[in-house]
């Protein structure tokens, strides 16, 4: 399809507000840890309570994601956004006046999990039916990824500044203004037109791929209290796993009915899909891993605060947005798959050489160099391997495969952390700086392990084939 130059204008105008939305999406899930204890005071709770309203918030956004995607396809991309802007909105505003727990919970976790489930998924669609070449949309999905970098890495350092100089209910209602914005922005975001008939919603479909979820990120969660080795993980993790087996028998059987299931299992079958959205689990999951890692070092080791551990992160983000302002260019001149491995190639020898060059008393400069190829290498990657998933399938499959990959991603993000978090509670205190060194080598060896599913992706997609014909999503190299 060829745009009319008033066409590309405006379809390039509106994203800007996608990417603040994203930002503010990403900002949402980092800034908290900084105030934990500051609000835990402020309303009468414990450091318990408010980290318990951060895990809510992690498993509403981990149960929806998929089905708040999925409504896009029945309500309109344009709508869902709006939607969810609009009541993550209000959750921010509720949460900034709250007294007690229990406002800060339906605000926080609640409100502004179910707005981010369903304003997320859209923000990829909507790039992706409105640029068809490749380079394009490598273009503005590097500024999107941009805004989530930026957004997770920054979040500590913005939230601490706020939160120290005007405090924490600001922090929420900065939230709320950004949203206002975004919305008197995103006014003239043109509506896709439908490519087929309104699906129905599959509300048992929802109901367990939601319960599969929330029991593996539980899971993956209590590890940070009682070790990725325990009862505890184990028994949801494997709980949640038996379910979502069941969930994918589950959309087969709707599908031999002639009915329409929450995701359509063709998108199981893509080869080149699959690697990519492999790729995607080991990226977050390295990315939180290794800032949550190196945050917590430079706090326990160098007893630095959240404001001055946010601006020794800054070479992160600074690689993160030189990434994205490259982003383009680098779509039309090398192919997706050599830009996806070049990443993790860049992240994996910047995760090495932050243990060797940092030492409890080196200088700052030590962090520079590390930190700023780990940055550059994820963005450019996370940009290559968003674009693969997405332009494997054509505008019908983009609502599901849009929330599968949303889901895919938190589900590396929570790994990440929680992989990290358990190497540095089982290790010794007395040698600090062992553990943080071997939690760095143990991402940087699952980095590996990501470049090597990169390796299979073709250089060149092959063409998508026509929704329910053979050779549907059965993509060869």
């Amino acid at each position: 399809m060829t745009q009319t130059r008033s066409t590309a204008a405006a379809a390039r105008s509106m994203v800007l507000p996608l990417a603040l939305a994203q930002f503010i999406a990403s900002y949402a899930a980092s800034n908290m840890n900084v105030a934990i204890s500051t609000i835990a005071d402020d309303i009468g709770t414990s450091v318990a309570g408010i980290q318990a309203t951060i895990t809510f918030f992690t498993l509403t956004m981990a149960a929806l994601m998929i089905p708040g995607s999925k409504l896009t396809d029945i309500w309109g991309r344009k709508f869902c956004f709006n939607l969810g802007m609009i009541i993550y909105g209000a959750g921010a505003l509720i949460a900034s006046l709250a007294q007690g727990l229990g406002l800060m919970f339906v605000g926080y976790s609640l409100l502004e999990g179910v707005g981010s489930a369903l304003m997320i998924p859209p923000i990829y669609i909507l790039i992706t039916v409105a640029f068809d070449d490749m380079a394009t949309r490598g273009k503005y999905f590097g500024i999107v990824s941009g805004a989530a970098g930026l957004g997770s890495a920054s979040g500590p350092l913005i939230g601490g500044l706020i939160t120290s100089t005007l405090g924490w209910r600001a922090s929420f209602l900065a939230q709320f203004a950004v949203v206002v914005v975004i919305l008197f922005l995103g006014r003239k975001i043109p509506e896709p037109a439908r490519t087929g008939p309104r699906p129905k919603f599959d509300l048992w479909g929802a109901v367990i791929s939601a319960v599969g979820l929330v029991l593996v990120v539980s899971g993956i969660l209590f590890s940070n209290s009682h070790g990725i080795i325990s009862w505890q993980v184990f028994v949801p993790v494997l709980a949640g796993l038996g379910v979502l087996v069941f969930f994918l028998r589950y959309l087969g059987g709707r599908e031999r009915r002639g009915q329409v299931p929450l995701l359509a299992t063709r998108l199981f079958r893509n080869r080149v899909s699959n690697l990519g959205l492999s790729t995607q689990v080991v990226q977050w999951l390295i990315m939180q891993g290794s800032f949550f890692v190196i945050s917590v070092y430079i706090q326990q080791v160098r007893h630095y605060d959240a404001i001055h551990t946010g601006l020794l992160l800054t070479p992160a983000t600074i690689g993160v947005l030189l990434a994205s302002a490259v982003a383009g260019r680098m779509a039309s001149r090398r192919a997706q798959a050599m830009l996806v491995r070049g990443g993790f190639v860049l992240t994996t020898v910047g995760m090495i050489l932050v243990p060797l060059l940092v030492r409890e008393d080196s200088a700052v400069w030590t962090f520079v160099p590390g930190l700023l190829l780990m940055g550059f290498g994820v963005g450019v990657m996370l940009t290559a391997s968003v674009n693969v998933v997405q332009s494997s399938f054509g505008d019908e499959d983009q609502a599901d495969i849009s929330g599968l990959s949303r889901a895919v991603s938190n589900l590396g993000s929570s790994l990440g952390v929680a992989i990290a978090g358990s190497i540095l509670v089982a290790a010794n205190g007395k040698h600090l700086g062992t553990p943080f060194a071997v939690a760095l080598g143990l991402l940087a060896g699952i980095s590996l392990l990501g470049l090597l599913a990169a390796m299979f992706i073709p250089r060149k997609p092959p063409p998508r084939a026509a929704p329910g014909s053979p050779a549907t999503g059965e993509a060869a190299a």
